[in-house]
C-alpha cells in the first residue's frame, strides 16, 4: 500500500473506526470462543464449526490488518472549499445528462463509495472527469461504457433536499 494519503468524509471515517471496532472487540471474540469450543469436541479434521471457525477468523484478521493500515494513511476533508461553486472532493452534485435525465451523486474516498446512494469513488473516471469543474460548466466524461456530455446544475457541500 503506498505512503500516499487517501481521502475520506469525516463520516466514512467514523465507519471505518466502527467497523474495525466491531471486528476487534465483538466478531473476533465470538469467533475465537466458537473455534475453542469446536476444538474442545476432539477431532478436527472433520470438524465444521472448527473448520469454518478458523477459516473466518483468518477473514477477520485480515480486514483488521487492512482496516489498521488504511485508517493510518487516510486524510480527513472536514471542511468546505472556499469556492463552493466548484468540483472538489465530497461535492453534492446534481447533474443532467444528454436526454435530461438528472442525477444526483457524490464524490467520496475509494472506502466510502457507494452507487446505492449516488456516492461514487474519487478514482472514477466520472469523478475525474467532474473534478476542477463550475456549476453550468457543460462536462464530456469519459467512461469505459462510452463517452458523455454531463451539464453541472448544482453543486453543494451538503446534501440537496429532497
Amino acid at each position: 500500500m503506498a505512503n500516499r494519503p487517501f481521502y475520506i468524509t469525516p463520516d466514512g471515517a467514523r465507519a471505518l473506526r466502527a467497523e474495525l471496532n466491531h471486528l476487534w472487540r465483538t466478531e473476533r471474540p465470538e469467533i475465537t470462543q466458537r473455534v475453542a469450543d469446536a476444538a474442545a469436541l476432539g477431532d478436527r479434521s472433520e470438524n465444521a464449526d472448527y473448520i469454518y471457525g478458523k477459516k473466518r477468523l483468518r477473514e477477520i484478521d485480515r480486514r483488521i490488518r487492512y482496516l489498521s493500515k488504511r485508517l493510518d494513511n487516510l486524510e480527513i476533508v472536514d471542511r468546505k472549499p472556499a469556492v463552493q461553486d466548484k468540483v472538489f472532493f465530497g461535492a453534492w452534485l446534481r447533474l443532467e445528462d444528454e436526454d435530461g435525465h438528472e442525477s444526483v451523486l457524490r464524490i467520496v474516498g475509494a472506502d466510502e463509495f457507494d452507487l446505492k446512494k449516488g456516492w461514487i469513488s474519487l478514482e472514477s473516471p466520472m469523478a475525474k472527469g467532474l473534478l476542477g469543474k463550475r456549476l453550468g460548466d457543460d462536462v464530456v466524461v469519459r467512461r469505459p461504457a462510452g463517452d458523455v456530455e454531463i451539464h453541472i446544475v448544482d453543486v453543494s457541500y451538503e446534501p440537496f433536499e429532497e
